[in-house]
C-alpha cells in the first residue's frame, strides 16, 4: 500500500512538471482575462461553445474590455462526398469554418486567422430522421472542436 502511494505521488510530480493539463482546461493569462466577444450571430453553435470554453478557462466575457475577439465568419459548409449508383447521396462532408481576429487596445494582435474542422458522415435515406440527428450532433461537435482550437490560439498569446 505504501509503495503504491509513493508511485502515485511520483507520477503526479512528473506529470505536473512536464506542463500537462487536463483536456479542456487551457490556461488564459494576462490581458486576455477580460475579453469582449464581437460577433454577428450570437446564437451559433460555435459562439455558444466559445463562451463555455472561455468561462471554463476563467475568462470574463463582457463589454468594455481592451481585448476584443472578433468572429468575422462562422459557418457550416456541407458537400456531398459520394453518391450511390442511383445518384443518391451516400456520404456528406461537413466543414465548420471560423475566421477570427484579436484586437488589443485597437491594435491587431491576430489578423484574420481561419480555423476549419472537417468530418464525413454516411447517409441512408431509409434512416433519414436518425441521420439528421447525427448531422446535428456532428455540427455541435465540430463547433466545439473549432472553439477549442481558437481557445488554444488565444492561450498562446502573451
Amino acid at each position: 500500500m505504501r509503495f503504491t502511494t509513493l508511485i502515485l505521488a511520483l507520477v503526479a510530480v512528473l506529470v505536473a512538471g512536464c506542463g500537462f493539463h487536463l483536456q479542456g482546461t487551457v490556461p488564459i493569462v494576462g490581458d486576455l482575462q477580460h475579453l469582449t466577444l464581437q460577433v454577428t450571430d450570437r446564437q451559433s453553435d460555435f459562439i455558444n461553445a466559445m463562451q463555455r470554453n472561455l468561462r471554463s478557462a476563467g475568462v470574463q466575457v463582457g463589454p468594455g474590455s481592451e481585448t476584443v475577439l472578433v468572429i468575422e465568419r462562422d459557418e457550416l459548409l456541407e458537400r456531398v462526398a459520394s453518391v450511390s449508383a442511383r445518384n443518391l447521396p451516400r456520404e456528406y462532408e461537413l466543414t465548420y469554418s471560423v475566421t477570427f481576429s484579436v484586437k488589443f487596445r485597437g491594435e491587431l494582435r491576430v489578423a484574420s486567422e481561419q480555423v476549419s474542422v472537417t468530418r464525413d458522415f454516411s447517409f441512408d435515406e431509409r434512416l433519414a430522421l436518425a441521420k439528421e440527428r447525427e448531422r446535428e450532433q456532428l455540427r455541435a461537435t465540430l463547433a466545439e472542436e473549432a472553439a477549442g482550437i481558437v481557445l488554444q490560439r488565444l492561450a498562446s498569446l502573451r
